[in-house]
């Protein structure tokens, strides 16, 4: 076990999860990982193998056939996974946060028809916030249900879905003026629907079209796309939660736990990079002696290893945090801006460390420099972050004067 990075308090279950991770990321994901990503091939064994180990019912509770372990257990693993592919553990990060946002506002008939599906992977998730014209500006989304007995019909384009094709559950948040009068807050008249459909791509049912994969320049692999709802019909039992007016509250709720999954894929990404850059300096000679004996070298090693350090460390306290019932949204938000920021730049200096070898596509460098800006946009860019920081802090340090 590496030096860094380490965890204190972990329970033995706790550590055997890890380690049973661990193992499976570097026999069967990081021999394969550069291999399928440059293909930009879905990882269907790997899936197929996490699914034997039980990962997508990790956090749902026992009583629905999850292994019912915290949100530090799964951002631990997470870390793990990252580490070997990014976009591996982009594959399970939607279907927890659709399944955590079910675990936590379902009904009862909700949680008992989807949690023991979703915790076997029989049933997978993705959730949809963006659309084309709009970014982090959740409350313009223009996307819209309307009330039409005992069904809604839906229509509106959203973006950027993870998991989009080779999902079978979309949690779909979009505005829902029924018993929302005129003038009320955007973020007041937003419902999040659960619609079902089949995997796959062009018109997966009636009134909803999934277009193809967009093409992106790293976290290849994992289909993300377009989601289009043109007279969607969905039945109300399927408004998540079975009352409308609260899909705002449950996706920021869902993306704390997004949040710490993209700090947790940040730190697995950083020790990868960090491992690869202290094992080529040992390697690569010049001017007589490895490159690793050279005080430059030694410097970015001591500063990429305090980083990978310090985002875990941040990362760890922001799950714990979730995990106690404590509100997290300071915490995550540090932690995703700090774990994604430091994620970059130790890439950058492993890249660096490669020389002319870090912009070729046998080394895996290359990949890891390409995924690594991904972090810095989702779940939230860097700066929406600091906003989000900014005013939690100004609500805990008000001047009294």
């Amino acid at each position: 076990m590496a030096r860094l990075a380490q965890t204190a308090g972990l329970t033995d279950v706790q550590q055997e999860i890890l380690s049973t991770v661990r193992d499976f990321v570097d026999k069967e994901i990081i021999p394969v990982a550069t291999e399928l990503e440059h293909r930009d091939e879905y990882p269907q064994q790997i899936v197929d193998g996490l699914k034997e180990l039980g990962l997508f019912g990790l956090m749902i509770p026992e009583e629905y056939g999850g292994l019912g372990e915290s949100l530090l257990t799964y951002a631990l693993c997470v870390e793990e996974i990252a580490r070997g592919w990014m976009s591996v553990s982009g594959i399970i990060n939607t279907h927890f946060i659709v399944a955590y946002m079910l675990k936590q506002h379902g009904t009862q008939e909700q949680k008992d028809h989807f949690l023991p599906r979703m915790a076997l992977g029989e049933t997978r998730g993705a959730f949809s916030m963006s659309e084309p014209a709009l970014g982090s500006d959740v409350s313009a989304i223009s996307s819209k249900a309307v009330k039409d007995g005992d069904e809604y019909v839906l229509n509106g384009q959203k973006m950027w879905l993870t998991n989009g094709g080779s999902s079978s559950l979309v949690a779909v948040l979009v505005k829902s003026d029924e018993g929302h009068p005129e003038g009320t807050a955007p973020h007041k008249s937003m419902t999040t629907f659960l619609v079902e459909k089949e995997p796959g791509f062009g018109e997966v049912c009636p009134g909803l079209t999934i277009p193809g994969k967009i093409d992106k320049m790293g976290y290849k692999g994992v289909d993300t796309t377009e989601l289009i709802m043109d007279g969607l019909r969905i039945p109300a039992n399927r408004v998540l939660g079975g009352e409308t007016g609260r899909g705002f509250y449950q996706m920021m709720d869902g993306v704390e736990v997004g949040r710490v999954n993209v700090a947790a894929r940040g730190c697995g990404v950083a020790q990868r990079a960090f491992e690869l850059g202290v094992s080529y300096a040992q390697q690569r000679h010049t001017f007589g002696k490895p490159i690793a004996q050279h005080q430059a070298i030694q410097f970015k090693l001591a500063e990429m290893a305090t980083k990978v350090e310090a985002a875990h460390a941040m990362m760890v306290n922001a799950a714990r945090k979730k995990d106690s019932g404590e509100r997290n949204d300071l915490e995550a938000g540090m932690a995703k801006y700090l774990a994604s920021e430091y994620c970059k730049e130790v890439v950058e200096d492993a890249f660096r460390i490669h020389g002319g070898y870090g912009f070729s596509k046998e080394y895996e460098i290359e990949r890891l420099y390409r995924e690594a800006p991904m972090l810095l946009i989702g779940e939230g860019t860097a700066e929406i972050q600091k906003m989000i920081i900014g005013r939690r802090l100004l609500e805990e340090y008000r001047f009294q004067g």
